[in-house]
Formats: structure tokens, C-alpha cells, sequence
């Protein structure tokens, strides 16, 4: 009964993650409810990974320092407010240092999607593009913007196998 409890609350990061990212990827939104559900999930995924009280106060930190990075950058609007709040509640659940590993996978992903979308918007593609779904049109739209909780999902689920909330919980990988 334990193991298949910690089974079922270690889908609950990756699950949400790609529905914020595929959210962001079909509306430019990502619903406050993705974020709000991974903070609240985390001590639930702490208690039954059996995470120390340092753990949790490091993974306490990485959120904490990934929310102050996605508010500057949203300040700066690189980033829309949704994607800050995936990114800081994200970290939390990877804490140090597959926090770092994040970040490198973000800003990986986030080139690799941006270049994506130049391609999409090109005058080449586009008008390949314009007979698809309505929000795959809108991601060719040129002057766009770009949504980058694809690339926020992308990172997190990259880094996710290293966090030790995940190894407590017992994944596979």
C-alpha cells in the first residue's frame, strides 16, 4: 500500500509539469492551479519520501531563489508570470543540485524552442502552418511571444530523476 502511495505522488510532479507546458504551448497560459497543486504536493512528496529537515529546507531555498530569478525576469518581461511561477515551484521539488542541471536544461530547451518558432514563423513554413489547428497558427504567428513553459516542462522533467524528493519516492530511474 506504502509503495504504491509513493508510486501515485511520484507522477504528480511530471504530470503536472507537462500539462503547464502544454498549457503554455496552446493558450500562452499556464493556470495558477499547475503551480498552487505542485507546492502543495511537496510536503505531501517530502513526508512519504521520508526527506530529512535539511532536504526541505534546501529544496525550501531552491524555490525560494528560482521564485526571485522568475520575478526578475518577468520584470523584465522575458518571461511571462505563469512561467516564473512554474520555474520557482518547479525548483522546489528538484532542490540542489539538480536545481543547476535545470537551469541548464531550461535554457537549452528554451534556445532550442525559440528557433523552433523562427522556423515556424518563417515565410517558408508559415504558410504550411496556417491550415493546423488554431493555436499551432497562433505559434506561428510572427511577433508572438514565446511559451516558454515548454521549456520550463522540458528542464524540469530532465532534472527531475537526480532530485533526491524523486530517489526518496523510489523512482526507477
Amino acid at each position: 500500500m506504502i509503495h504504491a502511495l509513493q508510486t501515485a505522488i511520484l507522477f504528480i510532479f511530471p504530470v503536472l509539469v507537462i500539462v503547464g507546458g502544454a498549457r503554455d504551448a496552446v493558450s500562452y497560459r499556464i493556470p495558477n492551479w499547475i503551480s498552487l497543486a505542485l507546492l502543495a504536493a511537496f510536503p505531501l512528496a517530502a513526508l512519504a519520501g521520508g526527506a530529512s529537515l535539511g532536504l526541505v529546507g534546501a529544496n525550501l531555498g531552491a524555490g525560494a531563489a528560482a521564485l526571485a530569478v522568475g520575478m526578475i525576469f518577468f520584470a523584465l518581461r522575458w518571461i511571462g508570470g505563469g512561467d516564473a511561477k512554474l520555474f520557482a515551484a518547479a525548483a522546489l521539488w528538484l532542490g540542489w543540485p539538480p536545481s543547476v542541471t535545470y537551469l541548464i536544461a531550461v535554457c537549452l530547451a528554451g534556445g532550442a524552442l525559440a528557433m523552433l518558432l523562427l522556423a515556424l514563423r518563417s515565410a517558408w513554413v508559415r504558410p504550411y502552418v496556417m491550415s493546423g489547428p488554431a493555436w499551432f497558427v497562433r505559434l506561428a504567428e510572427p511577433g508572438e511571444g514565446v511559451p516558454y513553459g515548454v521549456a520550463v516542462a522540458v528542464g524540469a522533467l530532465a532534472a527531475f530523476p537526480a532530485a533526491p524528493i524523486a530517489r526518496g519516492l523510489g523512482a526507477p530511474f
